[in-house]
């Protein structure tokens, strides 16, 4: 049940990875490796659907007044990315998605992808492994942090 808790949570915008693995490393206990590849997967599986969501569900959003709050805030951490992929292309978005930090990771790059026209399966690619290293680095941190806090 705690695998599936944490596969779900992977899923969700702006916790993805950074929240999943250390519940199921630290507050589950569960096995680091079994957590690794099963937060990779639920990060994953959003990725491709908001590549090809995301223009569309976004000008449909830009219309509805009452939304524009929101399609003003996204727009503005779009825009934000973009710049560095724009620039670097496939190491910029595999940069952005693979560092660990608030607003970045699988959904809002391939937001970002999406928003530029980039190729689907090169798009896909570079967040995959964007994905993967980021996994990597929040599973290194959720094993080494209860040691350095004495947990």
């Amino acid at each position: 049940m705690n695998l599936l808790y944490i596969l779900f949570i992977s899923m969700v915008p702006l916790i993805e990875q950074r929240g999943s693995i250390p519940i199921g490393i630290i507050a589950y206990g569960l096995n680091p490796a079994v957590v690794f590849i099963v937060c990779l997967i639920g990060s994953l599986i959003p990725a491709p659907i908001i590549y090809l969501l995301f223009n569309k569900i976004f000008n449909w959003m830009r219309t509805v007044k009452e939304l524009r709050h929101i399609t003003n805030f996204i727009d503005k951490k779009v825009q934000k990315g973009s710049k560095k992929i724009e620039k670097y292309e496939e190491i910029g978005l595999i940069a952005f998605v693979g560092i660990p930090l608030p607003t970045t990771g699988l959904w809002t790059g391939s937001a970002i992808a999406a928003f530029l026209g980039l190729d689907f399966k090169k798009s896909m690619i570079c967040v995959s492994i964007g994905g993967v290293i980021s996994a990597i680095i929040i599973t290194i941190l959720s094993l080494v942090f209860p040691y350095i806090l004495g947990l």
